[in-house]
């Protein structure tokens, strides 16, 4: 949402809810915290990481081909200690965006994995291979797909990941459970990345946003103010 103070009653939510044509009970929710995703099961070969910066905790994951045991990661976190304990062979890291909570550890995961790291490239760093969105990948047998999703950051991007026993998409700040990153003057675009560029994928879709918890397509479409 813009920057500005959530409305405290119920009436004022509603009223801001259609004023930005958003989903009325679902913000209404979002404000109480009364809503959170269903816990998903495991998924064979993902791995999630939740380290704290800066008075929040901030996601990374980790992907494994089941066929060839070859692996990607997605963001650092403050610290990618947990993920280098895996001992896995990491090829590959994608960076969602390079805000700072996200990149914080990235120097130390490409010296110690030797992997290639991939940033779009409307957002260069120093360090990393650039690419224009959307872009395709592939680590072993597993297809990540690099789907731009400006808004939140000019180069965020999503990486929609098939292969494992269920899809999975990796959305950094673009999408949260239930809510999304903040946008300021990019609100339209960040509007348009989650409902046309993430909201897209198929329901099944486990989405792992980078902060809070893991939820899916078919969950936001209901439950997300946004959606």
């Amino acid at each position: 949402m813009p920057n500005a103070p959530l409305p405290k009653s119920d009436e004022e939510i509603h009223a801001l809810a259609a004023e930005l044509r958003l989903k009325p009970e679902a913000l209404l929710a979002s404000s109480h915290g009364s809503w959170r995703p269903a816990p998903i099961p495991p998924v064979p070969g993902l791995h999630a990481f939740s380290t704290p910066f800066g008075g929040m905790d901030v996601n990374s994951y980790a992907v494994v081909d089941p066929a060839t045991g070859k692996a990607a990661a997605f963001d650092t976190g403050s610290d990618c200690s947990d993920l280098l304990a895996l001992g896995l062979p990491i090829e590959k890291i994608f960076l969602t965006h390079i805000h700072g909570d996200h990149i914080f550890d990235l120097d130390r995961l490409i010296e110690k994995t030797g992997a290639e790291a991939f940033a779009n490239s409307f957002e260069p760093l120093a360090g990393t291979t650039p690419f224009h969105a959307p872009a395709e990948f592939e680590v072993g047998n597993l297809r990540i797909r690099a789907i731009p999703t400006p808004g939140h950051a000019r180069g965020g991007t999503a990486y929609f990941c098939t292969g494992l026993q269920r899809a999975v998409a990796f959305t950094g700040d673009a999408l949260f459970a239930g809510s999304m990153g903040g946008a300021g003057s990019h609100w339209n675009e960040a509007l348009q990345s989650l409902r046309e560029k993430i909201l897209s994928l198929p329901d099944e879709t486990i989405l792992c946003p980078g902060h809070g918890p893991a939820t899916t397509v078919a969950e936001e479409k209901l439950h997300n103010p946004f959606a």
